[in-house]
């Protein structure tokens, strides 16, 4: 299946990277913070091998403040990744990050699409320290 590069560079940054939490946020007005929940379709048999790439190098993205990879329990080659920024130019800003640029290029061959996905806005929770 041929994938539309405008929907692979929108939709792969939802596969991508695991930091921890970067200070204090706010939760409101200019300052909010920024999610994605998203499916990722792996090419068949692949799954587990673009894992390991969506999950290499999770502590390089500046405002990352989750980066969760799941695997579906009802599709063998659908993916889970849910994020959590400190604001939304932090998301954007990652897709110019060398490590973000070398995860597209290694992991493309082994998509086959993107299912769901919606933009959040996190306010907390367990995890998710503001």
């Amino acid at each position: 299946m041929k994938i539309d590069r405008r929907k692979f560079i929108v939709g792969l940054p939802i596969t991508l990277w695991f930091a921890g939490n970067l200070g204090t946020l706010t939760v409101s007005g200019e300052g909010k913070m920024f999610g994605l929940i998203g499916k990722l379709i792996a090419a068949e048999g692949k799954r587990d091998e673009l894992i390991e790439i969506l999950l290499e190098g999770t502590n390089e993205m500046p405002g990352c403040l989750s980066y969760i990879v799941a695997k579906d329990s009802k599709d063998s080659n659908a993916i889970w990744i849910t994020e959590a920024w400190k604001d939304e130019k932090s998301h954007k800003d990652s897709l110019s990050l060398p490590t973000v640029k070398q995860a597209i290029a290694k992991g493309r061959p082994m998509i086959a699409g993107f299912g769901e996905q919606t933009i959040i806005e996190p306010v907390g929770g367990q995890g998710l320290k503001i």
